[in-house]
């Protein structure tokens, strides 16, 4: 694999973390009461993070000039570890066998993918 390829899928998983950063904080906003719905939507933490995902968006379709569709998919199925992750530090979430078993699937899947490149 190249390094220009490499360079070009690092935006990718940049934008995947940051992604799966802006969920967090639209969950932290959607737990929260509100006196209207003026207030749910339009608040600075939902607006926040609906700009974080087009930062995001931004950085995938700069990295999609380089690298191969079906690697962008690959590395994007990373944000299922980060949203585990921070459910479990956010929101104290139990990570259960089923989702490490889900996520070793998900491994699988990217190793599989690695070595046929």
């Amino acid at each position: 694999m190249s390094s220009n390829i490499i360079f070009y899928a690092s935006f990718v998983l940049l934008g995947t973390f940051i992604s799966s950063l802006a969920q967090v904080w639209l969950k932290r906003a959607a737990i929260k009461k509100y006196n209207n719905l003026k207030d749910e939507y339009f608040n600075k933490s939902v607006i926040a993070a609906y700009s974080v995902f087009i930062i995001s968006t931004l950085l995938s379709v700069y990295a999609y000039k380089v690298i191969p569709l079906s690697m962008g998919a690959v590395l994007e199925s990373t944000s299922y570890f980060y949203v585990t992750i921070f459910g479990a530090y956010f929101f104290k979430e139990r990570i259960t066998m089923r989702k490490i078993v889900a996520l070793l699937l998900i491994v699988i899947g990217i190793v599989v993918y690695s070595c046929s490149i």
